[in-house]
């Protein structure tokens, strides 16, 4: 068993920014995905047509509800493996309804330090969470995450959260919402000389929404993407998109807008090897495989690596240590539904 952090940690290390969503999980059957023109580990933003979806969960199928988001997904990973409450600042927006309710008391139970913004006229946004055997497709309704403005990051109280945090996380998910929020933590980042990470979350990311993540990527300390993000990303650029060392080395390369600190980029391969790249060398870091039987949901695992990287790194440990806890992590979420954990975390480093 690792032992607490100590105390010495305090409050408000660590800020994120993202779309807090209620998961509506369930396991269906191939056809079910057909029906909404989906494919197996698809990531989307719903359109009119699958709207039906969410209801048709609850009503059709044994669905769980489950309190996600990218961004607030790793953050409740990284309190578990923290044992301090308060570490981290999550910001994004609901609306003023019953899961609202449902969500911020789940994140306060995980210790996460909730602010969020509360739109009155917009339902709280779900995620239609599709398990087809050891796939997950997802399909977001953002509805109030869509809402978020910058305004509620300028409120005295929040600006002070966001001034105070050494660390800094946001998800490309959140591109799609707010740009200026994130050029705004990105730009008090940097003043600060401070970390800013930021993941590039799904291929319709690089596809659909390039122009703002260029505008952040200069700002970027650490990227994370999985291969399929990272592909993506490459074939956007019109680059040779089949190594993902050199996507990888290409990434780290682009423009930095504090040199002094180059980019590292860490891109997860499912149960093959991490690569952690940096300006001058690649390393890989093995992945334990688990037996089928162990495979519960994948949902969630790539923001429980997140999570678990970012619990070693606002104590300041090294990038190996880190990326181990981010295995770690990963492979606990896979054997519980959703993004979840059960028992206390048992990271050894």
């Amino acid at each position: 068993m690792c032992d607490p952090i100590s105390s010495s940690i305090r409050e408000g290390t660590l800020v994120g920014c993202g779309n807090p969503l209620l998961d509506i999980s369930a396991v269906v059957p191939l056809d079910f995905l057909q029906k909404y023109s989906m494919n197996e580990d698809d990531a989307i933003l719903a359109e009119d047509r699958h709207m039906p979806i969410y209801g048709e969960l609850v009503e059709g199928f044994q669905a769980e509800f489950l309190a996600g988001g990218s961004v607030q997904n790793s953050l409740r990973i990284a309190q578990w493996i923290l044992r301090q409450p308060r570490v981290a600042v999550f910001f994004g927006c609901v609306g003023e309804d019953r899961y609202a309710g449902i969500l911020k008391e789940k994140a306060q139970a995980a210790g996460l330090d909730v602010h969020y913004q509360v739109k009155k006229d917009v339902p709280t946004g779900t995620c239609a969470v599709l398990i087809t055997g050891t796939h997950r497709s997802l399909c977001a309704n953002l509805a109030a995450a869509n809402n978020f403005t910058i305004d509620h990051l300028e409120e005295p109280s929040n600006k002070a959260l966001v001034d105070n945090a050494q660390y800094y996380y946001i998800s490309g998910f959140f591109l799609t919402v707010n740009p200026p929020s994130i050029m705004q933590v990105a730009a008090t980042a940097h003043a600060k000389q401070r970390p800013f990470l930021m993941n590039l979350s799904a291929p319709f990311i690089s596809q659909f929404y390039m122009t703002p993540l260029l505008a952040a990527l200069p700002y970027v300390d650490i990227i994370f993407g999985n291969e399929a993000e990272a592909q993506a990303f490459a074939e956007a650029q019109q680059w040779p998109s089949g190594d993902l060392r050199e996507i990888g080395k290409r990434l780290v390369a682009m423009e930095k807008k504090n040199p002094t600190r180059p980019r590292i980029a860490i891109l997860t391969q499912g149960c093959d090897p991490v690569l952690l790249i940096q300006q001058d060398s690649v390393q890989e870091f093995p992945v334990t495989k688990l037996a089928v039987h162990e495979i519960v949901d994948t949902n969630g695992a790539g923001d429980a690596f997140v999570g678990g990287f970012l619990s070693q790194f606002v104590q300041g440990k090294s990038l190996d240590v880190c990326i181990r806890c981010g295995n770690y992590a990963a492979g606990h979420i896979i054997k519980n539904p959703g993004c979840t954990y059960s028992g206390e975390p048992e990271f050894v480093e």
